[in-house]
């Protein structure tokens, strides 16, 4: 007995908007470890501490830019799975919706790594960097 599973047309735009989340990923990283360099955090220690904060702009920074990259791997695992399972029904609309994820967290990240948190909270930014596969 064997059982044949069969995907719709379009869901190659599924996977490839996932690689994109990956390289989101790899971007982030890479980004905290260079604001942890011109910090001067030594591993393995994950934020800065208060003193440092305050007696460095580059420490509030390197913060930022980490929590960033931690906001994102928090909502991952979910938006793969969604992006998935949505994309076995609607592959077009969920590779939009995984890539407008991609876009909207590129524009956090950028703003919330400036050191000045305040600068993400506008509304447009929340609703484009969490659409409705979260």
């Amino acid at each position: 007995m064997s059982t044949e599973i069969v995907l719709p047309n379009g869901f190659g735009y599924v996977p490839t908007s996932l690689v994109s989340l990956g390289w989101l990923l790899v971007w982030q990283t890479l980004l905290v470890g260079r604001a942890r360099k011109r910090a001067g955090i030594a591993y393995p220690q994950l934020y800065a501490e208060q003193a440092q904060v305050k007696a460095s702009p580059e420490a509030l920074q390197f913060n930022c830019t980490q929590r960033a990259h931690q906001n994102t791997l928090e909502v991952a695992p979910i938006i793969t799975l969604s992006t998935l399972a949505f994309g076995l029904k609607c592959p077009h609309a969920a590779a939009m919706m995984c890539g407008s994820f991609v876009v909207g967290r590129i524009i956090y990240t950028l703003g919330y790594k400036s050191g000045n948190p305040d600068r993400v909270r506008e509304p447009f930014l929340l609703l484009l960097s969490s659409p409705p596969l979260t």
